[in-house]
């Protein structure tokens, strides 16, 4: 009769892992309990950056007792007898470690490149110098096209006109047409709704545009808004019978 550990092939436990370098990590990682001890640093490695060669491993049951130290690399993890919930602790031997002196937790460790002013300015090609050429080559043409913005679409659309809104298909008559700035350059549209389901009166932001009752005003873009025959709507029409 053999006296070798038999352990199911597909027999796993599913550990938390903890480093002492680390303070902040904390990992659940599922292992194979016929895993030897090597194979079981050989995947911590790749999870936490420290070398198998400079990795002990500790076992802790789920009350943080220690259980037992996995110092035999050929045993098989489950000769430890690892339960769900338990923890590994890998303790990282290596004084330079790429773990040790914190910094890969605390970025204010790292020394950080720096550059003084009269420098940067020295730069050909540095992002300030590029916004600044970028800016003031576009500044001119910009607002050329921007102040006729969508005036185009306006030639169709008259003072009284019945409309509908693209959002909602909510239906009104046109109250205003020309800019707006505060709203932004170009042209926009001053729409008296059917119903009280606007933002305002026809005043927006201590400017009057134009009068409607509350509730009932909107300003839009031309784009949005479809002139035609569009008549106000019965409340008490039905849809269906």
């Amino acid at each position: 009769m053999s006296s070798r550990l038999q352990i199911p092939a597909n027999d796993s436990v599913l550990l938390r892992v903890t480093h002492s370098n680390l303070k902040s990590f904390s990992a659940d990682v599922r292992f194979y309990r016929d895993s030897t001890v090597a194979t079981v640093k050989d995947k911590l490695w790749k999870k936490c950056g420290t070398s198998v060669d400079s990795m002990r491993l500790e076992l802790y049951d789920i009350s943080g007792a220690k259980v037992s130290d996995l110092s035999d690399d050929s045993r098989p993890l489950g000769f430890f007898s690892p339960q769900d919930g338990y923890r590994i602790h890998v303790v990282d031997l290596d004084p330079s470690s790429v773990t040790s002196g914190g910094w890969l937790e605390d970025t204010s460790l790292v020394e950080k490149y720096t550059i003084s002013e009269e420098a940067y300015n020295k730069l050909d090609g540095n992002f300030r110098k590029f916004r600044e050429k970028l800016g003031s080559g576009n500044t001119t043409s910009s607002n050329r096209l921007l102040d006729n913005y969508m005036e185009e679409l306006c030639s169709d659309i008259k003072i009284g006109d019945r409309c509908q809104i693209e959002s909602g298909e909510k239906r009104g008559v046109i109250r205003f047409i020309g800019k707006a700035e505060p709203l932004g350059p170009g042209f926009w549209v001053g729409v008296e709704l059917d119903e009280p389901l606007g933002k305002h009166d026809g005043t927006v932001k201590g400017k009057r545009y134009f009068g409607c009752r509350p509730q009932h005003g909107v300003l839009l873009r031309p784009d949005k808004v479809k002139v035609g025959d569009f008549p106000e709507r019965d409340p008490f029409e039905e849809d269906e019978i």
